[in-house]
């Protein structure tokens, strides 16, 4: 007895429907040029419309656009929380420095940046193995990053990494305003730790928006032609 089995996938996210647009050239040999990893249309068939190509392809972009944002603000986040005695002790100096008009305008300010790096200095001194906490905090915010690495390959399917990201950023309101005054952290200190949150969502609200978009604006692409399987069997 032989048995014939169809086999007919079509692809599920705008990405893979992208990579999956058949194209014509002139001699009618299928072509298409990549570029970052999704296949951009020469020319397009009819089962997949130019102009809507061309939204998806400028839709994609937007979105990793933003989304390279994010992360470079997540990796300067983490990078910087290394050396904080050096930079404490930069802007000490450049805060100090005769052409400054800090300590004549903002000594609340001048104040607060000599009395933190004085806690940095006799900390690293005295209790060195207090900064492997922010040795972690750094190394939380890359790998934070890495994961950002696939909303930037798919975006419609890994979504649910630029919803962890949003209620990351709003989650740093509440911990500023409760942690802070248990710290000692002065009232506009906690203003400007507030505002990694506000400034850090607002690229992955227009991730959001774009992929909803993309989501929304991917065009219905033909299934393959059935790919016949045989099986032979008594």
């Amino acid at each position: 007895m032989k048995v014939t089995v169809l086999r007919n996938e079509s692809p599920r996210t705008p990405a893979a429907a992208l990579s999956a647009i058949p194209t014509t050239g002139r001699h009618g040999a299928r072509h298409a040029s990549c570029e970052s990893s999704v296949w951009v249309v020469g020319r397009p068939s009819r089962r997949a419309p130019a102009l809507d190509t061309l939204r998806l392809v400028s839709n994609l972009s937007r979105i990793r656009a933003w989304l390279i944002v994010f992360v470079i603000g997540l990796v300067l986040s983490g990078v910087t929380a290394f050396p904080l005695e050096a930079e404490s002790r930069l802007l000490v100096r450049l805060l100090h420095a005769d052409w400054s008009p800090a300590p004549e305008h903002l000594p609340v300010l001048v104040d607060w940046i000599d009395r933190v790096h004085r806690g940095i200095v006799v900390t690293n001194d005295q209790f060195p193995f207090l900064a492997y906490g922010t040795d972690w905090l750094a190394f939380a915010h890359l790998v934070i990053a890495v994961a950002f690495w696939g909303p930037y390959r798919d975006p419609v399917r890994n979504i649910w990494v630029v919803h962890f990201g949003m209620i990351s950023c709003a989650a740093i309101v509440p911990l500023a305003l409760i942690a802070g005054p248990v710290r000692g952290i002065p009232w506009w200190w906690q203003l400007i730790d507030i505002s990694f949150g506000i400034f850090g969502i607002i690229p992955l609200l227009f991730v959001h928006w774009e992929t909803r978009r993309l989501a929304a604006q991917a065009p219905p692409v033909a299934a393959p032609g059935p790919e016949p399987a045989t099986a032979t069997g008594d």
